[in-house]
């Protein structure tokens, strides 16, 4: 798996955690369930990532 690859995934993840942080600060469950969505599809690319890189 490319480099450019997992440093997206990588903000993706943390773009959600942010999107998560500040819907619990403004009481936005909405936008605290996006954030944890973005943590979860951002993860489960990770581990795409790391399988394919086991593969190689």
């Amino acid at each position: 798996m490319g480099l450019d690859d997992k440093i997206k995934h990588g903000a993706e993840e943390a773009q959600g955690k942010a999107n998560e942080a500040l819907g619990k600060a403004t009481g936005d469950e909405e936008r605290e369930a996006d954030g944890k969505a973005q943590q979860s599809t951002a993860n489960l690319k990770q581990a795409g990532d790391d399988v394919k890189d086991a593969f190689r």
